[in-house]
């Protein structure tokens, strides 16, 4: 879909994911590495646990399709191989520190100066712009400052981080649909534009709507472990299973209270609960609850029975019967289980990279959507440091054996 285009691809271990999704889309992808590999190589875990620049699986996780040069963008004689990349290319996507590469004679002004056609793509913390644009920065410091990290963790002590960052994943896949509509907008006008994309303003949308209660007046919700809090309903989620976890979603009213009942009475079935708790109301115990004809306290023994029940099923079995007898369960699976999922087999999801230097080859997760007329494909593993030097600056820039071998002896490439 993507390739006749071309992106240079300046970013950090923040924006390596918008590069690799456009590339997953098939525009050649240029990784700009310094000297001696990215900084994202010496990030763990490492394949067999032995560090080494091509050994990263978070390196291996966000560079599959692209190609690697290496080049000390620091340096003044990096500025004329950055223009003329930047005059063969169609997008520029990166994540340094608002002003850091204008300081270099590398911002959008000044690249737009040679290729009006640019689209440029700035992935930071906070944005180009404000008082907090210079912050420092990590995935907990995006997470605090964008709201997902108060409704996580346990409600009698402080919130808890995400153990997996997702700040950046959430700015670099919006950085990488904002490319595509900036390249839209371009094939009319013909003109490119900076797109500034701040991670706290991508992780807030991971709110859903409750980044609206507080402009709105209404009850915001409050963390609570397995679950969430609304006023004073603590609304369990998580439920125990002998093998693991379910999610169930255990509520009344006219959408939720039908399949509600049906859990009930399998529930009665088995001798979990009376006759009087299988037949209660399931439509308007809701409004019992808020108007207090029913106490909270009967909402709690409620949920202690469905704990009580969960917990002596496995979590194939609760999945079963929540086909058969219509019921909102879902097996919570582990990572191990994901793999080994059948679903994903079916839909020929995993995809094989050949790593000739480690001569073997690796199960990638698989393309993110399926196409039927332009298909993703994974054209090549996550490259070496500096693989493709001879093929950007000799074949495709011009430059001599000897030039390209005197810029590497002063450490320029």
């Amino acid at each position: 879909m993507l390739s006749p285009y071309r992106v240079l691809d300046l970013t950090t271990e923040r924006g390596l994911l918008c590069g690799q999704l456009l590339g997953d889309m098939g525009a050649d992808v240029i990784k700009v590495e310094t000297p001696g590999g990215d900084a994202a190589r010496r990030l763990g875990p490492f394949y067999q646990d032995v560090p080494h620049p091509d050994r990263s699986l978070f390196w291996w996780a966000y560079n599959r399709n692209k190609r690697s040069i290496t080049l000390d963008l620091s340096s003044p004689e990096s500025q004329p191989l950055v223009r003329q990349l930047v005059a063969k290319s169609d997008f520029l996507i990166e994540s340094d520190t608002p002003g850091a590469l204008a300081a270099r004679g590398l911002g959008y002004e000044e690249l737009a100066a040679i290729n009006p056609a640019l689209v440029y793509v700035s992935i930071t913390p906070f944005g180009q712009t404000g008082p907090k644009a210079s912050y420092a920065d990590s995935d907990l410091i995006i997470l605090a400052a964008s709201g997902p990290l108060v409704l996580t963790g346990d409600d009698d002590r402080a919130p808890l981080r995400v153990s997996v960052p997702q700040g950046y994943l959430h700015a670099s896949a919006e950085a990488a649909v904002a490319a595509l509509i900036a390249h839209h907008e371009r094939q009319r006008s013909g003109q490119g534009q900076h797109v500034d994309v701040s991670a706290q303003q991508a992780a807030m949308q991971a709110t859903q709507s409750f980044c609206l209660a507080a402009p709105l007046n209404e009850s915001e919700i409050e963390r609570m472990s397995g679950g969430a809090k609304v006023g004073n309903f603590a609304i369990q989620l998580v439920w125990p299973a002998q093998d693991g976890y379910v999610a169930i979603l255990f509520l009344f009213g006219a959408a939720i209270g039908p399949f509600t009942r049906r859990l009930m009475e399998w529930m009665h079935e088995e001798g979990f609960c009376d006759t009087v708790t299988r037949d209660k109301d399931w439509i308007g115990l809701l409004t019992q609850l808020i108007t207090g004809q029913e106490p909270l306290s009967e909402y709690d023994r409620l949920k202690r029975l469905v704990g009580e029940f969960t917990s002596t099923k496995s979590k194939a079995e609760l999945t079963r019967e929540a086909l058969t007898r219509g019921l909102l369960i879902a097996p919570i699976t582990t990572l191990g289980e994901v793999v080994d999922s059948e679903q994903l087999a079916e839909r020929d999801y995993w995809r094989l990279l050949d790593h000739p230097e480690l001569n073997r080859s690796f199960r990638y997760p698989g393309p993110f959507a399926k196409f039927s007329r332009a298909p993703i494909s994974y054209r090549q593993r996550p490259p070496a440091a500096g693989e493709h030097n001879d093929a950007v600056y000799r074949d495709e820039l011009g430059l001599s054996a000897e030039e390209v071998a005197n810029l590497q002896g002063r450490g320029v490439i």
